[in-house]
């Protein structure tokens, strides 16, 4: 890995860090409480990605798509708090919570990228027809 992309990463890293402790912060929760930081994170971070995916990546860096990919996103987003938050409320007796929030979340990470892929992927416009 190029010592550039490493860098971006390690920015980015520390950047979605705290802006995820800034959300948790806000929006605390317990561990039979539903885990609404984290979903919202978890819904914010595959929009974003997804529009970036569709608008920036096609002519980014490698060293700008590790930044924010991997590095701001991926420490924005977080599978482990996924895990965490089912296992402790199926721990503590919410198993159709724990499976009510799972469910939430795949259904709204999945549509939020979808989302922000069609939001980000250049449009076919009327001036496009009309060139060819």
């Amino acid at each position: 890995m190029p010592w550039r992309d490493l860098l971006a990463v390690l920015g980015g890293g520390a950047v979605g860090t705290a802006l995820r402790l800034g959300i948790d912060t806000l929006l605390p929760h317990g561990d039979a409480d539903f885990p609404v930081s984290t979903l919202l994170v978890n819904t914010l971070g595959a929009f974003v990605l997804g529009l970036l995916v569709g608008r920036v990546w096609p002519g980014a860096t490698s060293w700008l798509r590790a930044g924010l990919g991997a590095g701001l996103l991926g420490s924005f987003t977080t599978f482990s708090a996924l895990a965490v938050s089912l296992v402790s409320l199926t721990a503590a007796g919410f198993g159709m919570l724990a499976l009510a929030y799972l469910a939430a979340t795949l259904l709204l990470g999945l549509a939020a990228a979808v989302l922000g892929l069609r939001l980000g992927s250049p449009r076919v416009t009327d001036v496009d027809l009309v060139d060819e």
